[in-house]
């Protein structure tokens, strides 16, 4: 078991911050098993609905899957009830998902974020089903890095531009002592309008 759960390590740095009218996400781009860079250009930001999106750290596969059952899940229940999901609703359906396979268990760690009737969401996941809501959070092999920005940085009711900003030093803070996380940082921003991954020329706009 241990072999199986050292081999599955792929390393990563995810983060996620409640602003006062968005949810931030950010991750890095690496994707690593043991020693060894398996690619430069992984997207672990996963929307699986327009206004929810989940990060991505742990076994690549295991993520794809739930990442996939999530969105089925998030359009059946648009198409049957009419309406989107709550962000609670999707983050309970995941715990159950990964709880009722806590034998043999999905080998990932999560960040849910989503932003439903004018307030944002985000919440922690394990890999056996525990959440907890958060306003600020982290994931992956350089978590423990980015914490230490994070926590001395965030502030309530924070505005995107000072979300993104504080997202992007955590990641690269993180890049720069664990050697698991780099390859640059992928943001996404949730807000009433459905989320959106911010290129290069929207992020210099938003940060100038």
């Amino acid at each position: 078991m241990n072999g199986m759960v050292q081999k599955l390590k792929t390393g990563t740095t995810t983060v996620g911050i409640v602003a006062k009218d968005a949810v931030v996400i950010a991750a890095d781009k690496r994707a690593t098993m043991g020693n060894f860079i398996m690619s430069k250009d992984v997207v672990k930001i996963m929307p699986f609905a327009p206004h929810m999106a989940m990060t991505l750290s742990g076994a690549v596969g295991d993520n794809q899957v739930l990442a996939r059952w999530m969105a089925l899940e998030a359009r059946k229940y648009r198409v049957e009830h009419e309406k989107p999901m709550h962000p609670h609703a999707a983050v309970i359906l995941l715990s159950n998902i990964l709880s009722s396979s806590r034998y043999y268990p999905y080998w990932v760690m999560n960040l849910l974020a989503g932003f439903y009737e004018g307030k944002g969401y985000l919440y922690s996941v394990d890999l056996i089903g525990g959440v907890s809501e958060e306003k600020v959070a982290s994931t992956g092999s350089g978590s423990v890095v980015a914490y230490g920005i994070l926590d001395s940085g965030y502030k309530e009711e924070m505005s995107v531009k000072e979300a993104v900003s504080l997202a992007i030093k955590a990641v690269n803070a993180a890049m720069n002592r664990d050697s698991a996380s780099g390859e640059g940082v992928d943001v996404y921003v949730i807000d009433k309008n459905g989320g959106n991954f911010l290129d290069k020329k929207a992020l210099a706009k938003l940060l100038k």
